[in-house]
Protein backbone atom coordinates (compact mmCIF):
# COMPACT_ATOMS: atom_id res chain seq x y z
CA UNK A 1 0.00 0.00 0.00
CA UNK A 2 1.37 3.34 -0.82
CA UNK A 3 1.45 5.79 1.30
CA UNK A 4 -0.60 8.87 1.34
CA UNK A 5 0.21 12.76 1.07
CA UNK A 6 -1.63 13.08 4.44
CA UNK A 7 0.76 10.24 6.01
CA UNK A 8 3.78 11.71 4.48
CA UNK A 9 2.57 15.81 5.92
CA UNK A 10 2.00 14.32 9.29
CA UNK A 11 5.23 12.43 9.44
CA UNK A 12 6.76 15.89 8.54
CA UNK A 13 4.46 17.20 11.13
CA UNK A 14 5.58 15.18 13.99
CA UNK A 15 9.46 15.80 12.67
CA UNK A 16 8.66 19.48 13.46
CA UNK A 17 7.44 19.36 16.64
CA UNK A 18 10.28 16.80 17.88
CA UNK A 19 12.65 18.92 16.47
CA UNK A 20 11.44 21.67 18.36
CA UNK A 21 10.72 19.59 21.44
CA UNK A 22 14.71 18.38 21.09
CA UNK A 23 16.21 22.07 20.79
CA UNK A 24 13.68 23.71 23.90
CA UNK A 25 15.65 20.78 25.81
CA UNK A 26 19.02 21.23 25.01
CA UNK A 27 18.68 24.90 25.75
CA UNK A 28 17.14 24.27 29.16
CA UNK A 29 20.12 21.80 29.97
CA UNK A 30 22.47 24.30 28.87
CA UNK A 31 21.09 26.74 31.28
CA UNK A 32 21.19 24.32 33.57
CA UNK A 33 24.23 23.08 33.48
CA UNK A 34 25.95 26.77 32.82
CA UNK A 35 23.95 27.64 36.55
CA UNK A 36 25.17 24.32 38.31
CA UNK A 37 28.15 23.82 36.95
CA UNK A 38 30.47 26.77 35.75
CA UNK A 39 28.70 29.03 38.39
CA UNK A 40 28.55 26.51 41.21
CA UNK A 41 31.89 24.93 40.48
CA UNK A 42 34.32 26.23 37.84
CA UNK A 43 33.52 30.07 38.96
CA UNK A 44 33.05 29.74 42.46
CA UNK A 45 35.95 31.73 43.31
CA UNK A 46 35.35 35.36 41.10
CA UNK A 47 31.48 34.43 42.72
CA UNK A 48 32.41 34.35 46.03
CA UNK A 49 33.61 37.73 46.09
CA UNK A 50 29.91 38.66 45.72
CA UNK A 51 27.45 38.39 48.45
CA UNK A 52 23.90 37.59 48.09
CA UNK A 53 22.14 37.74 51.55
CA UNK A 54 24.44 37.45 53.49
CA UNK A 55 26.23 34.18 51.96
CA UNK A 56 28.72 34.12 49.01
CA UNK A 57 27.10 34.14 45.83
CA UNK A 58 29.54 30.63 44.68
CA UNK A 59 28.29 28.99 47.62
CA UNK A 60 24.72 29.89 46.92
CA UNK A 61 24.65 29.28 43.58
CA UNK A 62 26.53 25.44 44.70
CA UNK A 63 23.94 25.27 47.30
CA UNK A 64 20.55 26.50 46.41
CA UNK A 65 20.72 28.70 42.93
CA UNK A 66 21.32 25.42 41.09
CA UNK A 67 17.95 23.39 42.72
CA UNK A 68 16.22 26.53 42.30
CA UNK A 69 17.02 27.35 38.84
CA UNK A 70 16.40 23.60 38.44
CA UNK A 71 12.37 23.96 39.53
CA UNK A 72 11.84 26.73 37.43
CA UNK A 73 13.16 25.34 34.59
CA UNK A 74 10.73 22.61 35.12
CA UNK A 75 7.84 25.07 35.10
CA UNK A 76 9.51 26.71 32.20
CA UNK A 77 9.74 23.40 30.33
CA UNK A 78 6.13 22.76 30.83
CA UNK A 79 4.66 25.85 29.46
CA UNK A 80 6.68 25.80 26.65
CA UNK A 81 5.45 22.38 25.79
CA UNK A 82 1.44 23.20 26.77
CA UNK A 83 2.18 25.86 23.68
CA UNK A 84 4.03 23.47 21.47
CA UNK A 85 1.04 20.91 21.85
CA UNK A 86 -1.34 23.41 20.79
CA UNK A 87 0.54 24.99 18.16
CA UNK A 88 1.26 21.53 16.70
CA UNK A 89 -2.49 20.33 17.93
CA UNK A 90 -1.23 17.61 19.97
CA UNK A 91 -2.58 19.21 22.81
CA UNK A 92 -5.36 17.45 25.49
CA UNK A 93 -8.42 18.89 25.24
Amino acid sequence: MEPSKNDSADKTKMQAYWKKNISYLLILLSIWFLVSYVFGILLVEPLDQIRLGGFKLGFWFAQQGSIYTFVILIFVYVRLMNNLDKEFDVDEK
